[in-house]
């Protein structure tokens, strides 16, 4: 994969997938659906899927290509491909909140090397540049005109005094037993991949995730933390989180600082 000519497509389809969102965002209402997960759906997700994966089989024809909204798709196999969630967050979306991102990511041999994760309603974006750096855009987000790039490293963290982010929709016992085992000095809580940057700026040490995501939900945002210098973890034996798995389900993660000390699960 040419990264020099990766970045810039995932960076401008990103934004133009943000504007499709913020335009059904902002109307007066708009209607939900129900996947037969029983996950929502809106048109917002459909018309953010139709336009990145077209952009995305244009630029890259020959790259396997998932998307969360193309049910075909998870029936290729491999473990170098692009990956796309078009609305993390649709609940967030439905509620007004916010807290939804547009999520683009390459993954080679399992491993998530490139990603982008834009934040149309809290105008923020993060992605890894072509050498790998992640770094967060400031500005106007022109599809064809970067803005104003700062790079961004984890938190030197201290684990007598953590700041932990945890979802905004799926928080449970379960995952307040495991904040439990940390000195906590601030919590968090953010909605899709927002989780992952907020560990990735410095602004969290640490996201454990107690419950079910999918690769599209979290491949992005691995990127984005790597590129910051944090790791991705499976909760229950601390391995590396891969991708590329049967059925795209993630186990439980936690993504995280270098500097935290790892409790067990």
């Amino acid at each position: 994969m040419d990264y020099t000519t990766l970045i810039p497509v995932m960076r401008e389809l990103a934004i133009l997938a943000g504007e499709k969102i913020m335009e059904i965002y902002e109307a007066d209402d708009f209607d939900v659906k129900v996947k037969s997960d029983d996950s929502p759906v809106t048109a917002a997700d459909e018309a953010a899927d139709a336009l990145i994966s077209a952009g995305l089989r244009a630029a890259f024809p020959d790259v396997m290509l998932v998307t969360e909204e193309q049910s075909d798709s998870h029936k290729a196999k491999g473990d170098t491909f692009l990956i796309v969630d078009p609305l993390d967050g649709t609940k967030e979306f439905i509620h007004r909140r916010g807290d939804f991102t547009v999520n683009i990511a390459y993954v080679q041999n399992g491993v998530p090397q490139r990603g982008v994760v834009y934040a149309p309603a809290r105008n923020r974006m993060f992605f890894t540049q072509e050498n790998g750096q992640a770094v967060e855009e400031t500005g106007m987000f022109d599809p064809k005109k970067v803005g104003t790039i700062t790079p961004i490293n984890v938190a030197d963290s201290d684990n007598a005094a953590l700041f932990v982010v945890a979802s905004k929709s799926h928080r449970d016992q379960a995952t307040d037993d495991y904040i439990n085992k940390y000195n906590v000095k601030d919590m968090k809580s953010a909605g899709s991949s927002l989780k992952f940057c907020l560990v990735a700026t410095g602004e969290a040490d640490i996201y454990p995730r107690v419950g079910r995501t999918m690769e599209w939900d979290t491949a992005a945002g691995h990127a984005v933390l790597l590129g910051a210098g944090g790791q991705v973890v499976r909760f229950d034996d601390h391995s590396p989180l891969v991708y590329g798995k049967e059925d795209f389900a993630n186990p439980f993660f936690i993504a995280y600082a270098p500097k935290v000390d790892l409790k067990e699960a």
